[in-house]
């Protein structure tokens, strides 16, 4: 696995090539740009060409994270609003629109993959979600594939978005080339609610997960946290990570952390490579408990 970032969770702030420079020497191998105009103004030229001329200089990958709102003003406050798969037409559309938006930005920045949400909270599977879906990928893959891009679909804590849905989504459509950022923090989230766990969803699509989100919680609430910081209810990192070892070694692994955290620089870089170090060390010693075994 490979160390990457998300800048989710500088959302606060207006994404910097400074930024991107700390991050850069701290060890992160690909960096996830989360597309929200007042962070990373995707409608801006100029935001656009700084930010893409910083990763043509650099051996970053990027990988775009779908806006979830289209307002160019937030506050911490802000619910997503963008569902590609709502029930009104109209929503869909707008959500579309903005995606494809965002999606321009790769005529610029060399973006490796976009990862995208299936609905919101609490989104049902029905047959109507499905074919919203269905008709989404769809009409983005077409979109994207021109310039590069994958579509990456990440699994939320809602009924349409779990691994096994959204493996059943994509066979349904004959998605070969879509694949799957297989999120931690809502599986395990999940875990409570839904059939699929972290150990099942890593058993089940293993072999279409082109990223992972690494981030904590204590099995009650979305919180983002990092990684191995949550006394009770968080996860088992000691059996979650060997788990992982049966992906390829080029996945990129992005830490995706709240910035409802309100951390500044500094602290970030200095858990980003705690984070690292948790991952390595537990990797080592699950390689040399399996080698003593042998």
């Amino acid at each position: 696995m490979q160390p990457g970032i998300s800048t989710h969770i500088l959302l606060q702030q207006r994404l910097d090539p400074t930024h991107l420079d700390a991050f850069a020497n701290a060890g992160a191998r690909h960096i996830e740009i989360f597309a929200s105009r007042h962070h990373f103004d995707y409608t801006d030229r100029s935001a656009v060409r700084e930010i893409a001329n910083w990763f043509r200089a650099n051996d970053i990958r990027p990988t775009l994270h779908q806006p979830t709102d289209a307002d160019a003003r937030w506050s911490r406050h802000t619910a997503p609003t963008l569902n590609l798969i709502a029930h009104e037409k109209g929503r869909r559309i707008e959500a579309m629109d903005e995606v494809k938006r965002a999606l321009e930005t790769a005529e610029q920045i060399p973006l490796a993959a976009i990862n995208l949400h299936m609905g919101l909270a609490h989104d049902p599977w029905t047959p109507h979600s499905v074919e919203h879906a269905l008709t989404a990928i769809e009409h983005l893959k077409a979109f994207a594939s021109p310039l590069g891009v994958r579509l990456l679909l990440e699994n939320l804590p809602n009924d349409i978005a779990t691994p096994s849905h959204l493996l059943e989504i994509v066979r349904i459509g004959h998605f070969d080339t879509v694949g799957f950022a297989l999120d931690i923090g809502h599986a395990h989230l999940a875990a409570n609610q839904h059939e699929d766990g972290i150990l099942p969803a890593i058993e089940l699509i293993h072999s279409r997960i082109a990223a992972l989100n690494l981030h904590d919680n204590d099995a009650t609430a979305d919180q983002h946290l990092w990684p191995g910081t949550v006394e009770k209810g968080g996860i088992d990192w000691a059996t979650i990570i060997p788990a992982l070892a049966i992906l390829p070694s080029a996945t990129p692994c992005f830490v995706e952390i709240s910035h409802d955290l309100h951390e500044d620089l500094p602290t970030i870089l200095e858990r980003f490579t705690a984070t690292q170090n948790l991952v390595n060390d537990t990797l080592s010693r699950s390689q040399e408990a399996s080698t003593r075994t042998a």
